[in-house]
């Protein structure tokens, strides 16, 4: 027994030693985010310190989360730069510069981060290129145009690399592109597929109908009353007036995707259509806009389809990255599912085979006139906001419990409509999203039960929230806010542990990465563009010092 017992504590030592890597956008190809060490937990996160800090010089907008491999950080930054780290000391190893051509995009020069596969480092960059560097010296190895970036196309997100493939969507639909999902050969940078967000006519899809139309759905989810006059949409199709709308239909899919190694399947999430509010000029569902859809990573077939909002007329984005884990369906199982937090600000999960929603959360954010039709002047108050709810921020999961973590935004917003014609590289929303004076904004975080679609608690916040969440098996959710706080919440209660100020606003998901023995948090602060946060460029590790 004694022998036995000596064994176990040798191996549980050695099993704590060993590296833990982060080397994809969400840490895993599923997305969630949790790091399975309870190493720095509830009772020694008070003697979190800030180990090393590195300052990139570049100021801009910083929603980057690093990747970890082989002892090597690497972290990209506004307009497209990409730094290689020593992960122990933050000692710079080497620095690429993208060559920028046309840039056109939304809300900020902004990259999500890198990818990471054998002698290669993936970037994706704000002309719409993506591009492939030798992991160890920073040297171009392989460069390609995805997309025409003076129509409007970009990236900001980071690839995914799952086998020989590198996977990225699209940024752009504010300047009326056609959205998509393209597959890369990882050696050569070759295109092998694409998939469009955005159907032709004609085109038939997973539930039986033809081109972006759709069913003509009157609620969400089955629902909310999204007040659309279907007669007139189908007699705006029948005039044949908007038979070519499809081709400027918007449908970014500019978040990373998430994949399913077992089972080779890609789930995405895709954003609003175009013109953002003016629907006149788009009549139909508008599919895949405002959807989370499953594609075969190898052919990218599409396998199943779920629009949240049918004709979306209030920039209502799922944006936020799909999360693979498991949660408890109608019949109290635990089966595969896929989960997704909107700008609607509710939780959605579903069975990952066959994207049926399961359970749709309490709402995380007020709502307030839900699904107001935008209006000519002053415009219809709405609460969301266009900025959510649950923007681009990847929310966290802990596995052990079911629980989903996201950050929330609450901004009452006026929508004005206004008709106007699509040009080239033109910003094109159909009218405009306005803060409403004197309203108070706040954000929050909210821990959500996967089983049960409750909130279980909610951390409040003075200001709007974009950045994201990291959750780990000593009981912590990691996040930060615009004021520049980082902070450490007690996963269960939501209870504030610890802070850190980073002089800087913390608008980007944390991560989290072990070597020599010891777990490391580490997280960007340098602002955001979208929601005016105070800019800086600096990475920061910490560490528990006993």
């Amino acid at each position: 027994m004694k022998k036995y017992l000596l064994f176990s504590l040798i191996y549980c030592h050695i099993a704590v030693a060993e590296p833990l890597e982060w080397t994809s956008y969400g840490g895993q190809l599923a997305q969630n985010r949790y790091i399975d060490d309870a190493s720095i937990n509830t009772t020694n996160v008070k003697k979190l310190k800030l180990k090393w800090m590195f300052q990139t010089g570049i100021v801009g907008s910083f929603e980057n989360t690093p990747i970890v491999k082989d002892g090597v950080m690497y972290v990209t930054t506004a307009y497209n730069h990409i730094y290689a780290l020593d992960a122990l000391t933050g000692k710079r190893l080497w620095r690429y510069k993208h060559k920028l051509g046309t840039t056109i995009y939304c809300c900020g020069p902004n990259s999500k981060g890198a990818a990471i596969s054998g002698n290669l480092v993936v970037i994706a960059t704000l002309d719409a290129m993506l591009v492939a560097l030798d992991k160890t010296t920073g040297k171009l190895v392989w460069e390609i145009s995805i997309a025409n970036s003076e129509e409007g196309y970009s990236e900001t997100g980071a690839p995914i690399i799952f086998q020989d493939k590198v996977f990225i969507g699209i940024a752009g639909a504010e300047y009326g592109i056609r959205g998509f999902i393209s597959a890369y050969d990882l050696k050569t940078g070759e295109l092998v597929w694409r998939w469009y967000t955005i159907p032709e006519p004609g085109e038939v899809q997973v539930d039986g109908t033809k081109g972006w139309f759709g069913s003509f759905a009157e609620k969400a989810d089955g629902i909310n009353d999204l007040h659309r006059n279907i007669a007139a949409e189908k007699a705006a199709i029948a005039s044949g007036e908007f038979d070519d709308a499809w081709q400027h239909g918007g449908g970014s899919s500019w978040m990373p995707v998430t994949i399913d190694k077992q089972t080779g399947i890609l789930y995405a999430t895709i954003g609003n259509p175009a013109p953002d509010l003016d629907g006149s000029q788009r009549p139909g569902d508008n599919r895949w806009s405002a959807s989370m859809v499953a594609l075969n990573a190898q052919t990218g077939t599409m396998l199943w389809g779920y629009q949240y909002i049918p004709h979306d007329i209030w920039d209502l984005d799922a944006a936020s990255p799909p999360i693979l884990t498991e949660a408890h369906n109608e019949q109290g199982q635990s089966i595969p599912v896929a989960v997704h937090a909107g700008k609607t600000g509710w939780v959605y999960v579903h069975d990952r085979q066959t994207g049926k929603l399961i359970r749709r959360s309490e709402p995380m954010v007020e709502h307030k006139n839900l699904f107001a039709i935008p209006t000519k002047g002053q415009g219809a108050e709405m609460l969301p906001g266009a900025n959510g709810g649950v923007n681009w921020s990847p929310g966290a999961v802990d596995p052990r419990s079911h629980t989903v973590y996201y950050a929330n935004l609450h901004q009452p917003m006026y929508y004005e409509v206004r008709s106007v014609p699509w040009r080239k590289g033109r910003l094109w929303l159909g009218g405009a999203f306005k803060v409403v004076p004197g309203k108070e904004q706040s954000g929050n975080v909210s821990a959500v039960s996967l089983d049960t679609g409750k909130i279980l608690w909610q951390y409040k916040t003075e200001q709007p929230m974009i950045g994201g969440t990291l959750s780990t098996a000593g009981d912590l959710l990691f996040s930060g806010e615009s004021n520049g706080y980082f902070f450490a919440l007690n996963s269960k209660t939501g209870e504030k542990l610890w802070q850190f100020q980073a002089g800087a606003g913390v608008n980007a998901a944390p991560m989290g990465f072990r070597l020599n023995g010891q777990l490391h948090i580490a997280v960007a602060a340098g602002g955001n563009a979208q929601i005016n946060a105070p800019r800086g460029g600096t990475v920061m590790v910490f560490v528990v010092e006993e």
